[in-house]
């Protein structure tokens, strides 16, 4: 990695580069998880940064942890990406004092499979919640519902790790609504986010005052 520097609590590398994980968690129908970030409508896969003196690895599982409630034990890696994803953010999403030093993210993308059960994900296993629902949906589900410029990423780590995914049936391949029409009992249309999907989410926290 190339050497890094503090903009704030941020540790970007010399491009302007926050390194930071991605996590693709299968269930064994290779559905993926798909978290609601908090009080919004907006559905991710579980990221975050890496601290300085971490590994990949090590980030990834306090991740796991910190946002979806697993431990090491309940998952199995089946694959990594080769290389660093990268993507830019917007300026309008950057804090204005870190404007012209942070450019976005570079990231280790992960493929596991869940091979604890569902009753163990919790999303408030800390303080500080990433997701307040959380879904299995089909691994190649349009991106629409995925902020926009995140989207190039998510295709260059889902089709990577493709390859890796349990062989369980006949897999239908598209990435962005429009390559194929939409069948009837797929669960979106476009450009639906994931909650208006026809069934509802997996799970759904509880309102607490709006914390």
């Amino acid at each position: 990695m190339n050497p890094t520097k503090n903009l704030g609590l941020i540790m970007l590398d010399r491009e302007g580069f926050r390194p930071n994980v991605g996590i693709i968690l299968l269930n064994h129908r290779n559905q993926v998880f798909w978290g609601k970030r908090l009080r919004t409508h907006s559905w991710q896969f579980p990221q975050g940064g890496i601290k300085h003196g971490e590994s990949p690895e090590q980030a990834m599982y306090r991740e796991l942890h910190e946002e979806v409630g697993l431990q090491q034990h309940h998952v199995r890696i089946v694959a990594r990406t080769r290389d660093w994803l990268r993507y830019e953010v917007p300026d309008h999403f950057i804090r204005r004092d870190a404007r012209g030093h942070y450019r976005g993210q570079k990231q280790i993308w992960f493929l596991l499979q869940l091979t604890g059960h569902d009753s163990d994900l919790n999303l408030r296993a800390t303080d500080h919640p990433e997701f307040d629902a959380w879904r299995w949906n089909d691994y190649w589900v349009p991106l629409e519902v995925v902020i926009e410029f995140k989207r190039g990423v998510y295709e260059m780590a889902l089709t990577e790790l493709s390859r890796f995914l349990p062989r369980i049936g006949h897999q239908n391949r598209y990435l962005r609504a429009g390559m194929r029409p939409m069948r009837p009992h797929e669960p979106l249309s476009r450009p639906a986010p994931l909650d208006t999907a026809e069934d509802p989410p997996a799970s759904v926290l509880p309102s607490n005052g709006g914390s």
